[in-house]
């Protein structure tokens, strides 16, 4: 995709895919869009889909599949124990990540819950290049804490730095030296920073990590969900990568991490996840948690139809034709975005755009949510359902406070061989319109707040009435048009 040139005009991401199954969109009006996010507590995850135009509130389970993975899954044998179809994705997890142990699971953080209750006791302390919302609950709920040892680089929202996701390598230290190696439960690498905007880590970097856990004697841990970006991102940022192919990278970073585990509703376009390492020893520990939680060790929880479909998908991740859409896509957006003065991460990351909603908004303090409020506003404005990045994901100490997050993120996030090109010109002119209209917007505040990842379901009320009168003001500028 990034090798071809247009004649005329600017070059624009060229999709290396054709369409040949499609679904219905529907774009209600602006009233009905106001209604929607009312009933749904200004909380997008709570928005029914029938008031959705352009789904981009996670890449988790919604990607498209393709023509052979949906083949695939007519092959499947459903035996409860010694599956073939379990026998292909352990072989293709061994031909990829050259692990021969795999344990599956039904999804990412599933993975999360077997791991964290493996290894994390009370007092442990997990490092890691930034934390993952589920990833640091699990963590938490066993007695644990999180250190992140993530560059300085990582939180300096504009920026030209290509891996912000890398780990400091004198922090990691510190963090080992200040609580002693035992109580280090593991470190963990997580692929395409989420919460950061999809910022990747560099090989080297993981080589470094590798080799001060050599010294240590500790055990690496990578989340490889959003591998598929981070590995296109090496290829194309890591000068001393390019001439490595999309396998052989894969095969370097797997080979740094002592156990690897992944949602495969990011990672192979389908619905599951799995566990995979390399040593016996730790394979053990963990197996017995998998029949526990999640199912008999062949299907773990999944659909064997599924997990056909995880065979096929995490072979075309070796392809690099059908990984660079995304990171491309996203990068388009980002830069269109850019023309128009708002303000966004850069470099562009994996997973989805990200709109900075303490600049969008910078009216508007943390403790009301700004990028909670701007996603309600995105929504009205739009029909696009993003998803909040910011304090409301975070969650209230033992006494009742709020930690600030680092970020006020909106993520739009862009699902793999989804959207069309004119799809995504659409959520950058709303959103152009919206930001030239930002001062409308105003704060939120919890009227149900769970006490565990309360940005799930929890509920918020606007603190004035400002969703009418930005309705009011899109009905002045675009009369009846949708």
């Amino acid at each position: 995709m990034s090798d071809v040139k247009f004649y005329y005009g600017d070059n624009v991401p060229l999709e290396m895919h054709k369409v040949r199954i499609i679904q219905k969109l529907n774009l209600v009006p602006i009233e009905r869009r106001l209604a929607a996010i009312t009933e749904a507590g200004n909380n997008t995850f709570l928005l029914k889909n029938r008031d959705v135009f352009l789904d981009m509130l996670t890449d988790s389970g919604v990607n498209a599949m393709s023509d052979k993975q949906l083949a695939a899954m007519m092959e499947a044998d459903d035996s409860y124990a010694g599956s073939e179809t379990f026998t292909k994705l352990e072989s293709k997890i061994e031909e990829i990540f050259s692990k021969k142990f795999f344990l599956p699971a039904h999804q990412g953080r599933a993975c999360e819950n077997i791991l964290a209750q493996s290894f994390v006791k009370p007092g442990s302390v997990v490092p890691m290049n930034y934390h993952f919302t589920t990833s640091k609950s699990h963590i938490v709920l066993n007695g644990g804490f999180v250190e992140e040892v993530l560059i300085d680089e990582g939180l300096n929202i504009n920026s030209e730095y290509p891996f912000k996701g890398n780990i400091d390598i004198e922090k990691l230290k510190a963090v080992i030296k200040k609580y002693g190696a035992d109580k280090i439960a593991f470190i963990r690498l997580e692929a395409g920073t989420n919460l950061i905007g999809g910022q990747p880590f560099s090989l080297e970097n993981m080589r470094e990590v590798r080799k001060v856990c050599d010294d240590f004697q500790l055990t690496v841990v990578l989340d490889a969900s959003l591998l598929a970006d981070n590995l296109y991102f090496i290829k194309t940022r890591e000068e001393s990568c390019q001439n490595m192919s999309i396998r052989e990278i894969t095969r370097a970073m797997s080979d740094l991490a002592d156990i690897i585990y992944f949602s495969a509703r990011k990672l192979g376009c389908a619905r599951g996840g799995g566990i995979c390492t390399d040593n016996e020893q730790l394979y053990l520990k963990i197996r017995e948690l998998v029949p526990l939680y999640e199912g008999f060790l062949t299907y773990g929880g999944m659909s064997v139809r599924e997990m056909e479909a995880i065979t096929v998908g995490l072979d075309e991740t070796m392809d690099e034709d059908m990984i660079n859409q995304g990171p491309q896509f996203i990068a388009y957006m980002t830069q269109e975005l850019q023309k128009r003065g708002v303000p966004v991460v850069t470099p562009p990351g994996g997973l989805g755009c990200h709109l900075n909603a303490m600049a969008f908004v910078e009216h508007i303090p943390q403790n009301r949510y700004p990028a909670g409020a701007l996603a309600s506003a995105v929504f009205v404005a739009s029909g696009v359902r993003g998803m909040e990045r910011g304090t409301m994901s975070e969650q209230r100490d033992e006494h009742g406070n709020e930690p600030l997050s680092n970020m006020e993120l909106l993520r739009l996030a862009m699902p793999r061989r989804v959207f069309t090109l004119s799809q995504v010109k659409y959520a950058v002119d709303r959103i152009g319109w919206l930001y030239e209209n930002r001062q409308l917007i105003d704060g939120l505040t919890f009227v149900e707040e769970p006490k565990i990842l309360r940005f799930f379901f929890g509920k918020l009320a606007q603190v004035t009435d400002w969703q009418t009168k930005l309705a009011a003001k899109f009905r002045a500028d675009f009369g009846e048009s949708l």
